[in-house]
């Protein structure tokens, strides 16, 4: 093997023993090989050494500074505002049909909106985390009006806040790295994340309810800055997308089978597990005209695009 002509730093805010990390050392270890060392890459945990929140890494990485992060869409709404309806809350009925409508035609949209701000997203590039639920301190939530006052920790992004603002909760933004502490200290009751993340962040040692709402998607976007992937010679582009799409596959099915596996384990977390019915949130954001709002900020194409996978949103 020759010696690296590109260095790629592939940064993430989850652990090393999460569901994402060994995955995309595998990805770009395999890079590597097929490139004859050509192509470098190293993944670094929990953002190693990048200071500040995520869009001040995106801000880095479309200028260049760093080579690639994954970020959900919630969070890049921020730059592209069509991107948070990757987590439009209660459109999606199973990971099968998110994965054919972001794969398909929105997928497709969704990348040249990000790549007229300096981002290539990398197509079939989207990493799963899983549905949603929301684990409290110690109170229980088995319908919308439960939330009613609820300090819910929510990550960057307008539609988190909105949807629960609109569902009677008070949102309040904390760091993803500082979230268990937050919840340790009852700075606020409540979180909502996928199971994986749950696990991974151990925010069960720390809270006693869960409500399996599946009340959002959610996944990282592979993305890599422009200015670094203008760079690079065509073949390897191509490597780098074919390698990618075999083990973001191989991810996916992962964590989808992670997390099926760690609803069996919620009591064995010592946590109570509640079922809810769906459709009393969902008739409670209808109401507040959320998804009116949402259809006006995620842009009539994108919002089109969705229905034209998954069928009208009322």
């Amino acid at each position: 093997m020759s010696a690296p002509q590109w260095k790629v730093r592939q940064y993430h805010y989850l652990s090393k023993d999460s569901h994402v990390h060994p995955f995309l050392v595998d990805l770009w270890n395999e890079v590597g090989e097929a490139t004859g060392g050509r192509v470098a890459g190293t993944v670094h945990a929990k953002n190693e050494g990048l200071p500040g929140g995520h869009l001040e890494i995106v801000d880095l990485l479309i200028k260049g500074e760093i080579e690639c992060y994954v970020l959900m869409g919630g969070i890049l709404g921020g730059v592209v505002p069509a991107l948070e309806i990757q987590g439009l809350p209660f459109a999606f009925k199973d990971h099968a049909q998110v994965h054919a409508t972001l794969d398909g035609p929105l997928g497709t949209y969704l990348q040249q909106e990000l790549r007229s701000k300096g981002i290539h997203a990398l197509p079939y590039g989207l990493l799963e985390n899983g549905f949603r639920h929301i684990s409290t301190v110690d109170r229980q939530v088995a319908k919308a009006a439960d939330l009613e006052g609820m300090r819910i920790r929510i990550p960057e992004g307008r539609m988190f806040a909105d949807a629960f603002e609109s569902l009677g909760a008070v949102p309040v933004e904390v760091n993803v790295l500082k979230l268990y502490d937050a919840l340790k200290n009852h700075e606020i009751d409540a979180q909502e994340n996928p199971l994986s993340i749950t696990e991974a962040l151990k925010l069960h040692e720390v809270t006693r309810h869960i409500a399996l709402t599946s009340h959002m998607w959610s996944g990282f976007n592979m993305m890599v800055s422009l200015k670094f992937w203008n760079t690079l010679p065509a073949d390897i582009q191509q490597t780098i997308e074919r390698v990618t799409r075999k083990h973001v596959a191989r991810q996916r099915a992962h964590t989808d089978a992670l997390n099926r596996g760690l609803e069996q384990k919620i009591a064995d977390w010592g946590m109570v597990a509640t079922h809810v019915d769906r459709d009393d949130f969902r008739n409670r954001l209808r109401e507040s005209g959320f998804y009116q709002r949402w259809r006006d900020i995620t842009g009539k194409t994108a919002w089109q695009l969705l229905e034209d996978s998954i069928g009208k949103i009322q």
